[in-house]
């Protein structure tokens, strides 16, 4: 697993403070990718629990991670594993695109 402190956050949502994050300097993404990435991230949480995020690598890969703390009983690991294998397989151009904009716009000092 790798170490979350490198990583860049793109956005996220937690099932235990039901709140959404997008990072502020991908503000420039247009609008429709913000609300899909807002659609993924909650409902994410809302059927698995936990904490989901979506996090750009040192390499500008996208990573899609998703935790719990140790006593939520409600926390659905095996489907974690399944919906985020379901959602690269789903969203894989918006993933895509999203990493070619990383590696445009991230190493070209604009983010």
């Amino acid at each position: 697993m790798n170490n979350s402190s490198e990583n860049v956050v793109l956005c996220g949502a937690s099932k235990y403070d039901r709140k959404y994050y997008f990072n502020d300097q991908f503000a420039i993404l247009p609008q429709r990718i913000k609300d899909e990435l807002q659609i993924i991230c909650v409902k994410f949480t809302e059927e698995i629990g936990g904490v989901f995020s979506i996090e750009y690598e040192e390499d500008g890969s996208l990573q899609l991670r998703t935790e719990a703390v140790s006593a939520d009983a409600m926390y659905d690991e095996i489907g974690a594993g399944l919906l985020i294998k379901q959602l690269q397989e789903e969203k894989t151009e918006l993933f895509q695109s999203l990493e070619l904009f990383y590696k445009v716009f991230a190493d070209g000092g604009m983010v």
